[in-house]
């Protein structure tokens, strides 16, 4: 049984995040923003050197080395992660390694093509909804959710991790990690290699993750704790 005060804010904040999006979907802002960067011929940033080099490659290679230390913190705590206990440092690394791996598995089953690849910007793709399951668009598909803005929204699972011992440095630790999200996000975006709803789902995806790890530890630990109350205490006295 989950206590129900644990679950009031982040349970709200989920559900209303999802109304915004399933809101997002219903008008159909993806392929209006999207024209903001692209044109008939394409995307004119889709190769440039910042965006690529640093925004793309720089920034997933980074999150890989961060998700290594994090593992590495478990054993040998550094920096902050020095304030928290085993079972927080454990919780954030296995959040952000089953983010990462919720969204590829999502994204190598899409059929949902980049924008890029749509004939609006000069490909061969007709553009359809990515909740039209099954239906294929004409391009190569797996492009949704975002998988690169899951190199940042992956760690919005430290929020979960340090909210009881650290409120303070959670909150910070999420601001950093829905922003440098969001900011691999409007990247990918600029050069066509996602609408905004790929980068907004994959932030609600990244969270949903979290949260379902964190309410299985609390349950776990509330079970291990029952079970070491029905342990009965020797009595020396009868021996």
């Amino acid at each position: 049984m989950i206590r129900p005060a644990a679950l009031p804010r982040p349970f709200a904040a989920t559900v209303v995040a999802l109304i915004l999006l399933l809101l997002w979907d219903a008008g159909g802002l993806d392929v209006a923003l999207a024209g903001l960067a692209g044109t008939p011929m394409g995307f004119p940033l889709r190769d440039n050197a910042f965006l690529v080099k640093v925004m793309h490659e720089g920034a997933k290679s980074l999150s890989w080395l961060l998700v290594v230390a994090l593992f590495a913190a478990i054993r040998w705590p550094f920096g902050v992660l020095r304030r928290f206990d085993a079972r927080g440092r454990v919780q954030l690394a296995v959040t952000a390694l089953a983010s990462v791996l919720v969204i590829s598995m999502l994204k190598y089953t899409s059929r949902t093509s980049c924008p890029w690849e749509l004939q609006a910007f000069g490909g061969v793709a007709q553009h359809v909804s990515h909740w039209a399951w099954g239906v294929r668009d004409g391009g190569s598909g797996m492009c949704f959710p975002a998988g690169h803005a899951s190199a940042a929204f992956a760690y919005l699972g430290g929020w979960f991790a340090f909210r009881r011992t650290a409120p303070s440095v959670a909150r910070i630790w999420f601001a950093g990690a829905l922003a440098a999200g969001l900011a691999l996000g409007l990247a990918q975006q600029l050069r066509g290699a996602h609408f905004m709803s790929h980068t907004l789902w994959t932030g609600w995806l990244c969270w949903v993750t979290a949260y379902a790890i964190d309410v299985a530890m609390e349950a776990g630990a509330r079970l291990r704790a029952r079970r070491a109350g029905r342990v009965a205490v020797p009595n020396l006295n009868e021996s």
